[in-house]
């Protein structure tokens, strides 16, 4: 089978490899889409693993089903967790399902930039979902950003009424725009510094939005009935974001850290001037759990966020090198989907 092996943003190679075996309680499933996730371009995150197959955000086709397997048959159409969890240990009975050290280990083999994924035992028991029949594959590769952004916003305590800056206008940031839409968010704002990014803000639910470099909090008053956020969100590793955020939001409020920043990276607090008194809670989220998974999947299959806006660029596994450097480079571009049997 084919397959796009990344070694770098700038060097990703098209080869050939043999098509997964599967043993007891596996699946292999044919790929049809796969999304380009913005941490798939952190190359500081990546390059000392190099060489990798990429690409968690898949969905595809049930091709052959090993022993023991009675929920799925060959023909299922399906989107799929990389990461689960045990279920068993301390993290994951209290809730805390993406802190599992088992979570943290599992994937699939090798990855969705390629023909074929096998999926082992564990992923096949707790990171599988039926694709209803009016959701597409390219709808189903969003199961997963949307659920990592899903548990952010469950964490962050986001009620219905509240108002939402959004700092960082890729790819998880507009999904947090909708997502906060979705659910009932008051006044939503979003910043970046594209103007491509900040238009396609606006378009998917951000009330008003702003560059990063004319930003500021007097700014976020004024369009917000003299408030600063309930909520701030920052979907970007900028570390001029941090600032931002914790100058942008309210008494009683919340910062959800969403984005990584780059390796090394540390920001000086103010206990006065960022708690003591102001009842500020800083909060962050990783990844997805199944349930959020599912929950994802229902929000797709409903309609209630319109993903299909976001999709700029759908192409050949051939070209994944292009869809990596469009990624990377942030221009205008947003969700790259790269489909693996073309």
């Amino acid at each position: 089978m084919r397959v796009a092996v990344w070694y770098s943003n700038r060097d990703v190679r098209l080869e050939e490899r043999p098509v997964p075996e599967i043993g007891p309680g596996e699946l292999l499933v044919r790929v049809i889409a796969s999304g380009i996730c913005g941490s798939d371009v952190m190359e500081w995150y990546r390059l000392d693993r190099a060489p990798l197959v990429l690409g968690h955000e898949i969905a595809g086709e049930v091709v052959e089903v090993g022993e023991g397997v009675t929920r799925y048959k060959a023909g299922d159409r399906v989107a799929v967790a990389h990461h689960v969890p045990c279920n068993t240990c301390r993290y994951c009975l209290a809730g805390n399902h993406t802190a599992c050290e088992t979570l943290r280990r599992t994937s699939f083999d090798p990855g969705g930039f390629a023909g074929y994924v096998r999926l082992p035992a564990i992923n096949v028991d707790r990171g599988v979902f039926l694709l209803p029949d009016d959701v597409s594959y390219e709808e189903a590769t969003f199961v997963e950003p949307l659920a990592c952004v899903l548990r952010g916003q469950r964490r962050a305590g986001l009620r219905p009424g509240q108002s939402v800056l959004v700092i960082g206008s890729g790819i998880s940031g507009l999904l947090h725009i909708q997502l906060a839409r979705a659910l009932g968010a008051g006044r939503i704002t979003a910043v970046d510094i594209s103007d491509y990014r900040l238009g396609a803000a606006k378009k998917l639910g951000a009330d008003a939005v702003f560059p990063a470099g004319e930003f500021s909090p007097d700014k976020l008053r004024q369009e917000n009935g003299s408030w600063l956020a309930d909520l701030v969100i920052v979907s970007t590793g900028a570390a001029a974001a941090v600032g931002q955020a914790l100058a942008s939001v309210e008494r009683g409020g919340t910062v959800l850290f969403f984005a990584p920043t780059g390796p090394g990276v540390t920001f000086p607090l103010s206990i006065n001037n960022v708690f003591w008194r102001t009842d500020v809670t800083l909060t962050t989220s990783y990844a997805g759990a199944p349930a959020d998974y599912a929950a994802a999947l229902e929000l797709v299959r409903a309609r209630r966020l319109p993903l299909g806006e976001m999709v700029t660029h759908r192409l050949g596994l051939g070209e994944t090198g292009r869809g990596f450097a469009l990624v990377a480079g942030a221009g205008e571009s947003l969700k790259v989907i790269i489909e693996p049997q073309r």
